[in-house]
């Protein structure tokens, strides 16, 4: 019986048309790599720089949003939101520099709501991701957060992100 998953294999293997053969094998990625954005790193991308790149985080998910240049530079009307973590401000749909932060605290149920779909059919939809915040995996000294399990966060659907 051991020789038979390698038999079972190969008739399978042949079986599979050459572009499938092809399709199993790894391929790079095409894409740059994502990675962690420390809040000084990610206040590095606040539209302010004719030129660089625009980022904003929404649910520790780091967007860059530099061809919504209009709504998200240097004095356009969401500019305030750039260069940081406003989980909350979107939410809210606020401005108030109070509300720009990660912080969900004490959201209502239609706030929480809202922040998903915004999530979900603007920022998902129409800006790639380039990281994540590092406050979603790091401890406040930079250690690993060992108690970090991503389907445990609020409003994150692992799943629906990857």
């Amino acid at each position: 019986a051991g020789g038979a998953g390698p038999v079972l294999l190969a008739a399978l293997l042949g079986a599979l048309p050459a572009a499938a053969e092809r399709e199993l094998r790894f391929k790079p990625p095409t894409e740059a790599p994502v990675r962690l954005f420390t809040e000084a790193e990610l206040a590095r991308y606040d539209g302010q720089q004719e030129g660089e790149p625009i980022y904003l985080a929404v649910k520790g998910v780091v967007f860059d949003v530099t061809s919504g240049k209009e709504f998200y530079g240097k004095g356009a009307p969401y500019n305030a939101l750039v260069g940081k973590d406003s989980t909350r401000g979107v939410a809210k749909m606020s401005l108030d520099p109070a509300d720009l932060t990660h912080d969900i605290t004490g959201l209502t149920e239609e706030e929480l709501k809202s922040l998903d779909d915004i999530f979900n059919n603007v920022y998902k939809a129409k800006y790639p991701i380039v990281g994540y915040t590092s406050r979603r995996i790091l401890n406040e000294d930079g250690s690993p957060n060992l108690d970090f399990k991503p389907e445990d966060q609020p409003h994150f659907n692992i799943k629906d992100e990857f």
